[in-house]
Parts: structure tokens; sequence; C-alpha cells
């Protein structure tokens, strides 16, 4: 690493309205430096990286580049000057080649053809530089995830990004994919490129960077060599207080809730004969790598989908053709794996999402007409037991964080006595703050007696909350292992399908997994 910097944003000031997002913010970076910008959500991380590459225009403050200051709200100037950023949605036409993907932009609309010789050749040489081999020929959209990220990454690279940016770049990514990832951004700093990447992942800073900034209420209140301090400090810092997540108790699981036996459901990413029970009381936890039939599963315990072999049986009855009503009239409540699409409209005010699901109760409606008092006094009630910050009824949801959204999907749920609730992947994209509270809500609503099915690729938070855990792989489940039990090397086995191997691991005969 040099000592001038490669990157310097001085004193950075961005207003929304009444929000202050960036206050007097000031970051540097070195050359072949990573670093870190840690926060909650909504704790202005990305309204500062967006000033940077010129999609947002600061109130007040300058960004400069290899000493040369950059005209605000431009990104083609940023781009000029080396800057690239790879966003946590990535921006890819999913029907074109991952070539077709990377040249787009590059050339200038008088040329009368495009030079893809030269570019393949220029893309070629720089995955094989950075070690992010992608076929150019593959369409963006038959990719997995992990890949598709690649290709955003590798458009930076390919118009000569010397800093990049990374916003949340494991949200979308399993474990493994996650390691990988890094070990390419290590390898990429050591080539000299600077790289900052955005999270709240307090694990992953810890693993991946140089140093790290903190900001927390638009303020960057603290700077860390990461080799100098701790999980604990930094989540201190974060959040402003000392931030503990809850321990599940023992408890004495009840009567049956949900039970599956032998059921299947088709398609590529369905369901295998699977045999599970879920009783009141007690959390059965799902792990598996993300496709593997998690999405199937938690349609299939809400009522979203229909199975089309074997018996499930809800509540002690048989499951026909029951519908989506039906499931929450009996008492199931749902935290939806994808938020943003499943679970909220994002230009509707908190008050209509917070009556989504329930629109045709005679609480909220009246001879077809929605009671607006009382579904706002419902939204308020909701907003304050569950503390969704920075949220009023008349809000729009998608103006709030990514945690507070996530509080008020579980209010919504969990307001009235919940007999059933299914959490898929709840604190995915959260920081620790939200993370500790969405586990503490989820814990409650076992306490007072629900039966929860818990589907999560954290392996940490399925130990943590969860009585007993099976693995999904191809669509069929393992059978259960007793969460006190388990640890990372067995759950990990279980995940891969060899679950004999997982059964010795864990000390006991195989016929006892």
């Amino acid at each position: 690493m040099t000592a001038s910097p490669v990157l310097d944003l001085r004193n950075i000031t961005k207003r929304f309205g009444d929000t202050l997002a960036n206050d007097d913010v000031s970051v540097s970076l070195a050359k072949g430096e990573v670093l870190a910008l840690l926060g909650e959500n909504g704790a202005g991380k990305t309204t500062l990286m967006s000033i940077l590459f010129g999609h947002y225009t600061p109130d007040a403050g300058t960004v400069h580049v290899e000493g040369r200051e950059l005209p605000p709200g431009k990104p083609r100037a940023a781009i000029r000057a080396g800057v690239g950023m790879v966003h946590q949605h990535f921006s890819l036409a999913t029907n074109l080649t991952v070539l077709e993907n990377v040249m787009t932009g590059t050339e200038s609309l008088l040329r009368l053809r495009s030079d893809t010789r030269a570019a393949r050749a220029r893309l070629d040489d720089v995955s094989q530089r950075f070690g992010l081999v992608v076929d150019p020929d593959a369409r963006v959209g038959d990719l997995s995830v992990g890949e598709q990220q690649r290709v955003e990454i590798l458009k930076a690279l390919y118009n000569d990004a010397r800093i990049l940016i990374l916003d949340e770049p494991t949200a979308v990514l399993t474990n493994i994919e996650a390691e990988k990832l890094f070990r390419i951004l290590r390898d990429m700093a050591r080539q000299g490129l600077s790289l900052i990447f955005i999270s709240h992942k307090l694990h992953e800073v810890l693993a991946a960077a140089d140093r790290i900034v903190v900001l927390r209420g638009g303020k960057a209140v603290a700077e860390r060599r990461a080799a100098d301090t701790s999980k604990e400090e930094l989540a201190e810092l974060m959040v402003g207080r000392r931030v503990e997540r809850p321990r599940r108790e023992a408890a004495t699981p009840g009567e049956t809730v949900l039970e599956a036996r032998n059921v299947s459901l088709s398609g590529s990413k369905g369901l295998s004969h699977v045999n599970f029970a879920l009783r009141a009381g007690e959390t059965l936890g799902i792990i598996g790598v993300s496709g593997n039939g998690q999405t199937a599963l938690a349609h299939l315990a809400s009522g979203l989908v229909r199975h089309e072999e074997g018996d499930l049986i809800l509540f002690g009855n048989p499951v026909g053709k029951a519908s989506v009503r039906a499931f929450i009239e009996a008492g199931v409540g749902r935290i939806p794996e994808d938020r943003n699409a499943e679970g909220a409209v994002g230009d509707m005010t908190i008050w209509e999402n917070a009556i989504l699901e329930r629109i045709w109760s005679p609480t909220f409606s009246r001879h077809g007409l929605i009671d607006r008092a009382a579904a706002r006094r419902f939204a308020a009630e909701i907003i304050k037991a569950f503390d969704v910050r920075g949220g009023a009824p008349d809000k729009r949801i998608r103006l709030l964080s990514g945690g507070n959204m996530q509080k008020l999907i579980l209010g919504r749920n969990l307001h009235e006595q919940t007999k059933l609730l299914v959490a898929a992947q709840p604190t995915r994209g959260l920081d620790e703050g939200a993370i500790a509270s969405v586990h503490t809500r989820i814990l409650d609503a076992r306490k007072k007696g629900a039966g929860v099915l818990l589907i999560s690729e954290d392996l940490d938070e399925v130990i943590q909350l969860a009585d007993r855990i099976q693995a999904i792989v191809k669509g069929r489940l393992s059978p259960p292992v007793a969460a006190d039990q388990a640890d990372a090397r067995m759950l990990g086995l279980m995940m891969a399908g060899d679950w004999d191997k997982a059964g010795h691991v864990a000390g006991r005969g195989t016929h006892e997994i």
C-alpha cells in the first residue's frame, strides 16, 4: 500500500428531505487495500458509495481519485477515473451472453460493427488474470447467482477499474461462494487493485478487510484495523450499544402442527418424498445450499403450492385443495425469503402492506370497503410493538431499511397469535441489531406455543434457534438431528448429502440420524 491515497472522500454530506443520509463523512483508500464499510441497514453506506460513483450529487464535500477531483453526479467520469461498482442487485441483461453483457456501453454508437474478436481476447485476459473464469458464450440467465456476480465484476475490470466497490457482495451468495469471492478479492488486492466492500456481516469484514470504517446514523463513528478488533467491538460500534443475540431455552413441544409424509412436488427445484413433523412450541431448522428445494418447501408449508403425492397434515387435518386464505385463517404466518418480491409492495404504504395478507378480514374491511382508520391503527401498533424505525402508517414501505421492513412483516404475522410460523431466510441481508430483534421475535413465538419452520442457509442461526435440524438436498430431506448435538462440520456433511458420514461425525450410529 502506498502512503498517498488513491481515493479520498472529503466531508461528504447528503440529505434526502428530512433524512440526513451522510453527515460530514471522510474516507480514504490506499492502493492494494481492502476496506470494509460497515454499518446497520440505513447507516448511509450505499449512499456514500453512490456519491463516489456519481449516482448521487453530494450537498457538500468532494471526491478525489488519484489526486484529481471528480465532477459530482457523473458516473462516466468515475468510470474514466478507474472506479467500478458492483451493485447488490445485478444490472445484467439475462437474455444476452456474458461477452455481450461485458461489451455493452463500451463501444461508440457510430461503429458499424462490434469488434467481438478483440473484446473476447480482452475478456479472456482479464478473467484469467483475476481468476474470474466464466464461459463468454453462456447466456447470463443460465448462470448461477455466483457466476452472474463474476460477470458484474468482469464488466468493471474490463473498463480498467482500479478501484472496485462491491455493495453487499455476499447477500445472494452461499457460504462456499462467499469464501471463493473473498479469495478472489484478496488476490486482486495483491495485484494492486483497491477495493471497498459494503457489508454488515462481522465475520466477513474481519476475514477479508485490511481496515474497517464503521458508519452509524450517517456518521463515520470509528475506524479499526481488522487485526486489532473483534466481532463484539464492531457490533457495539455499529449499533451504539452492546448487542447480544438471544438464546433458545429448553421447551416441551406440544401436539404436531404440520406433518409431511412422503410429499412430492414436481419441478427442477421441487420436492421428492419429503418427511418431517413439526410440533407446537418447537423450531425445526431446514439447512441446505440455495436451490435445493427450500423455496418449494416454504411455499408448500404456507399454502402457496399444493403437493402432488403423499400427505400433508396441518393441525391434524389433511390438506387437500386448501387456499392460502385457509392457511392464514388457520393460524399460519410466513416470512418470505425475498421480502421485496414476495413480502411487500414497495409503492404501497406501510398500513396497506400491514393488512395485505388479511385484507378480507372483517377487522379491516366491511361491505367490500377498506376500513382505513382500523388499518392505520393496526400498522401503528405494529410499528410501536416491533420497533419499526423510520416508519409511519402512510409512508411508502420501500423507504424503510431491510431490517425495518422485515420487522413489519414479522409484526403483521405475530401481532395476533400464530400457530405456525414459516420463516424462510428471515435475517438475509440484515445487520446485527436487526438480526437480534428478529431472532427474539421468533423465539417469543416458539415460547408462546407456535411451531416454527425455520429455513436458512446460516448454520449459526439454525443451531442457535432450532431444536431439531434437517438438511435439504436435491429436494430430499435428511432425517432430523438434535441441534444441541450438531456442529458446522456435521451440518456441512448433511448439506452435501453425506448423511451416513454425518452420523458418524456426531459420534452416533447412522440409524439415529
